[in-house]
């Protein structure tokens, strides 16, 4: 299935998407919180997910898809430096800004739970994590591809699971606390200020829309993208209004649920679930980063030593090791606010402006 035409031109991108989306605090539940539930309640925060960052993800990834289509820039380096000109550092600035954050939280997740599941220390998992990640940067784009697609699919599985277990379990918690909750002022800035941070790392993920080659393919799997990525979302988020508000206030959410729920084996499935969506997450973002040196040894006519994949992995995760020493909590709700509206107004205004124009104007031409 992964291998077909149909599943790379338009299933592949908004999966590469899902899966750096999912990471440390989406895949524990503890994004999901700050974002939505905390500030918005449950019903509001619900439709803050479905109908602002959903909207917001579809209308951005089809323009740049289209754009990096018709321009064949597969890297952020590029992609940006032709949308942005000579302005395009402003970019990499917040996205080398944000890798070690996210990065951050993953190493800092992986620590929890592997110390709460598994009662290994907290280094030891931190370490494990990051040796994992290393070893899938260096096999390679294919590889990258491979891995996060199947484990998408794989999430999607136990996430419905996880859902239905849940509404089985405590179903009338669930209906009651989104009919009681009403609707909280904020929710459309929540929805926004998510899908903008989330969205900022589109232009480093372009290497999984090589295998498109036309407007529609282009403007297909864009819509798709939103989808694909907010669906997990809600099966985990649905299950979390059931234990509202207690919840707000858990380090890993996740963890909190699969306890109540009451069956050591689904919780070790879902944990090693957790890990590798964790894995996903920090492999595409290091990937991206070392296919925008790559793009510029291939401008030199020249090709990227394999020696540097692994070792620009090694250095990034180095950095994220110190950084998870703040803790999961902290480094989602400081440290992905604050690179929120860098994105907005260096990748998502921009391209809704000026991308959207140039895509106008060589249809003209055309």
């Amino acid at each position: 299935m992964i291998n077909s035409r149909f599943f790379k031109k338009y299933l592949l991108p908004g999966f590469v998407f899902q899966s750096v989306l999912i990471g440390g605090g989406y895949g524990t539940g503890r994004e999901l919180v700050e974002f939505f539930l905390k500030p918005s309640g449950p019903l509001a925060g619900l439709l803050s997910m479905l109908f602002v960052s959903t909207l917001i993800w579809c209308i951005v990834c089809v323009i740049t898809f289209e754009l990096a289509r018709s321009t064949r820039t597969y890297d952020y380096r590029n992609f940006m430096r032709g949308l942005l000109g000579r302005a395009w550092p402003v970019y990499e600035v917040c996205y080398l800004v944000n890798m070690p954050i996210v990065l951050a939280v993953i190493a800092a997740a992986a620590g929890a739970i592997m110390s709460e599941s598994f009662g290994i220390p907290y280094g030891a998992g931190v370490a494990a994590m990051m040796a994992l990640i290393g070893f899938l940067v260096f096999r390679g784009t294919s590889a990258v591809e491979k891995f996060l697609s199947v484990w998408s699919l794989v999430l999607y599985g136990i996430y419905f699971v996880f859902l239905v277990w849940s509404f089985s379990q405590f179903g009338d918690d669930i209906t009651s606390n989104l009919a009681s909750s009403g609707m909280q002022p904020g929710w459309i800035v929540s929805g926004i200020k998510y899908a903008g941070y989330n969205i900022g790392t589109l232009p480093g993920l372009l290497f999984g829309i090589r295998h498109i080659e036309t407007r529609k393919e282009a403007v297909t799997a864009g819509l798709l993208v939103g989808p694909i990525g907010i669906i997990p979302g809600v099966f985990f988020y649905l299950a979390m209004i059931g234990q509202y508000p207690e919840i707000v206030s858990q380090t890993v959410p996740a963890n909190f649920l699969l306890g109540i729920l009451g069956s050591r084996a689904f919780q070790l499935v879902f944990q090693i679930m957790l890990i590798g969506t964790l894995m996903e997450t920090g492999t595409g973002l290091i990937h991206a980063f070392n296919e925008r040196v790559a793009g510029v040894f291939k401008e030199r006519k020249l090709e990227m030593p394999s020696w540097m994949r692994p070792a620009a992995a090694a250095l990034l995760m180095l950095l994220a090791v110190l950084l998870s020493r703040v803790g999961l909590i902290t480094l989602i709700e400081k440290g992905y606010g604050t690179i929120t509206w860098g994105f907005l107004i260096v990748f998502v205004l921009p391209v809704l402006t000026i991308g959207l124009a140039k895509i106008l104007r060589s249809a003209k031409s055309a």
